[in-house]
């Protein structure tokens, strides 16, 4: 993109639009001042809330309720004020007089802060994303990836900043939580910036749209709502195409005259001028819009394996006294399909980890059986290194695979040219989910992991791995929020957590699964 201008005014809700791979992720990063641009500069007035589609946090250690006051500078006092508390309760009275004048002071500063209107306020937000107590008291490190992500939400969200530039604020939210926010957004009263596959949220909340046309390498502006949008890119793209072929035709005929006159010594320099006539009339003319590339997904024939090539056995997890699951009994048959259900916090990605050998479980055991070769999609893409190249990230994933093949499949999933080269760890998250299902392709494998494996996907993309797993070979256990994934599945078995019940797949399961 080149010379693009923009402006975030107070009231504006824009979507942030094009194709994965366009730059829209890019674009909210130099937005931010995460990213410099190549050129031109980005003007700020007033406090700027950003959320990132993969955060992250440097204090892994503080609890998930100071992260979010401290998008108000109160996680200090509020830690305090709960540590002085304690104190309070104290049966050495010198201790506990000391508390209460301590409290007092504490108290104060709160208050000074916005105190105890802002901590109302932040319990509203933390309820309606599905964070409760039990989970804003834990460490960052303890919780899962969908609820850090949803910590990172509340915590902009709590922020009251005068801009937000939101990506993908839907992920890892439930059908209860997605109704919510869209309302919020809504009735925000600052500038919005955000990039959603939620159109559901676009046709309510957008009243300007940015879209990013990766052919044209412009940014076109919509001063309009969703709706009114769509029908407006269609007849612009309409009217490109006639605009073209009217000129298309003009310069076939031009350059048609200039053949003829060619021929004649006394009309040479008149046919020249018509071929410079026309070669304009072509290069005035706007491109018309090519069909977004979508990426062509084929799991290969599973390897060879046992019956049984994965078991689980009496796995359980606890972070200190918080228990997460007991007692998790898997068998994963060749060719089986299981989806595992649960409200977020359950141990959905926890159970994963552990079967691919990620994390250990407290008690238990993960047992590979015969030929057993696991594919595991993360829902954070942990399996991708951040400082390697898309192309090394694939020979590392199949390293028996030659050159050709490797870069075969790279653009089956849309990396071609110079995109190999790229660092995986500033690819969008759209760009990260195809890398992270092309190793998997690349690896032959007979189980497949997949958690979430249709987040940050354009309609298309998500249609095209929904149609791959339908005609996969191989074993797959699934975690997602989708209820297309899991209708593509159609899995025979739901594991329930954390109470590891274990249930014939039935269609009063569906509904369970935007709820989970």
């Amino acid at each position: 993109m080149e010379d693009v201008s923009f402006r975030i005014n107070r009231g504006d809700k824009i979507g942030l639009v094009g194709r994965n791979g366009a730059g829209k992720t890019t674009m909210t990063k130099v937005l931010a001042g995460q990213t410099l641009p190549a050129d031109g500069e980005v003007t700020r007035s007033g406090s700027i809330g950003y959320l990132p589609q993969d955060p992250k946090v440097e204090d892994m250690t503080q609890s998930a309720r100071d992260r979010i006051f401290s998008a108000r500078n109160l996680a200090g006092v509020v830690s305090r004020m709960r540590r002085t508390q304690e104190e309070m309760a104290s049966e050495d009275e010198s201790v506990r007089a000391k508390a209460l004048r301590r409290y007092d002071r504490l108290e104060a500063e709160f208050i000074a802060g916005g105190g105890y209107a802002a901590e109302s306020e932040a319990a509203t937000i933390t309820h309606n994303l599905d964070l409760p107590d039990r989970v804003l008291d834990q460490p960052l490190s303890t919780l899962s990836g969908g609820q850090r992500r949803r910590v990172e939400l509340a915590r902009i969200l709590f922020q009251g900043a005068d801009t937000m530039l939101l990506d993908e604020p839907t992920n890892h939210l439930d059908a209860d939580s997605i109704e919510w926010l869209r309302e919020f957004l809504r009735t925000y009263s600052g500038g919005l910036l955000v990039i959603s596959h939620d159109v559901a949220l676009m046709e309510l909340v957008v009243n300007k749209v940015l879209y990013l046309d990766a052919m044209r390498c412009v940014v076109d502006e919509y001063n309009m709502d969703w709706k009114h949008y769509l029908a407006q890119r269609e007849q612009d793209e309409a009217r490109r195409k006639r605009e073209r072929a009217n000129a298309q035709k003009k310069a076939g005929a031009l350059m048609a005259q200039a053949e003829k006159m060619r021929a004649k010594a006394t009309k040479a320099v008149a046919a020249q001028q018509m071929i410079k006539r026309a070669e304009r009339l072509m290069r005035e003319v706007e491109p018309e819009q090519a069909q977004d590339r979508v990426a062509a997904i084929r799991f290969p024939a599973p390897a060879p394996c046992g019956k049984t090539p994965l078991r689980a056995q009496g796995l359980s997890k606890s972070y200190g006294s918080l228990e997460i699951f007991t007692n998790v009994d898997l068998a994963i048959d060749r060719g089986s399909r299981v989806v595992v259900l649960g409200l977020n916090g359950a141990g959905k990605t926890t159970l994963l980890r552990m079967l691919a050998g990620v994390s250990a479980p407290d008690s238990g055991e993960v047992q590979p059986g015969h030929g057993l070769k696991l594919g595991y999609f993360a829902q954070e893409h942990d399996t991708l290194d951040g400082n390697r190249t898309v192309l090394e990230n694939m020979r590392t994933a199949a390293p028996d695979l030659q050159d050709t093949q490797v870069r075969t499949i790279l653009g089956s999933f849309l990396f071609s040219g110079d995109d190999v080269a790229k660092p995986a760890g500033v690819l969008s998250g759209g760009e990260k989910t195809r890398l992270a299902l092309a190793t998997l392709v690349a690896s032959s494998a007979n189980v497949l992991l997949l958690d979430e494996p249709t987040n940050n996907l354009d309609p298309a993309s998500r249609e095209e791995i929904l149609n791959a797993l339908k005609t996969y070979e191989g074993a797959i256990v699934m975690v997602s929020h989708d209820e297309g994934a899991v209708e593509a599945l159609n899995p025979e078995r739901v594991l329930m957590l954390p109470d590891a019940v274990e249930d014939h797949w039935s269609q009063e399961y569906q509904d369970l699964i935007s709820l989970a």
